[in-house]
């Protein structure tokens, strides 16, 4: 189990969704637990642990451009990230 994620059971994660869901949105993790095994069978977690940060050029950013012919299928966002 990760740190600073509470596991609770499909009933309780039923029962307070609501307040779960305020919980997520302050940053909070959940691992959902089936209510008779006790094995997690998913995760409630905020959006913000899958937004991936733009990536940078590094050494070459503000040194390096890149061009594109006209018709090419593939926009600068899909071949940078």
């Amino acid at each position: 189990m990760k740190p600073g994620i509470k596991t609770i059971t499909v009933d309780e994660f039923k029962t307070h969704f609501a307040e779960i869901l305020k919980k997520v949105k302050d940053g909070l993790s959940f691992a959902i637990a089936d209510s008779n095994k006790k094995e997690i069978v998913g995760y409630f977690l905020p959006t913000t642990q899958f937004i991936k940060p733009k990536r940078k050029l590094g050494l070459l950013e503000g040194m390096a451009t890149v061009n594109f012919k006209t018709g090419f299928k593939m926009s600068s966002e899909e071949l940078f990230g």
